[in-house]
């Protein structure tokens, strides 16, 4: 899964950045390519809990809709 344009634009802040390296254990570089590439990490549970209390996003909102193609 991966964050929607919208919840990427909101947690691209010191503070929220700040809040996400605590939970996750890692740098401000790492959130910041995290939020670049927008990675799976972001998804984790304690990451979802920051954004949706610092977006006040329910996680539909946040995450983007995935399509799946494949064989059936």
């Amino acid at each position: 899964m991966k964050l929607n344009q919208k919840a990427l634009k909101a947690i691209n802040n010191p503070v929220t950045r700040r809040r996400l390296m605590d939970a996750l254990g890692c740098t401000e570089f790492t959130i910041a390519r995290y939020i670049q590439k927008n990675s799976d990490n972001l998804t984790k549970a304690a990451s979802m809990k920051i954004i949706r209390e610092v977006t006040g996003l329910s996680d539909s909102e946040i995450l983007e809709e995935s399509v799946i193609i494949g064989k059936y």
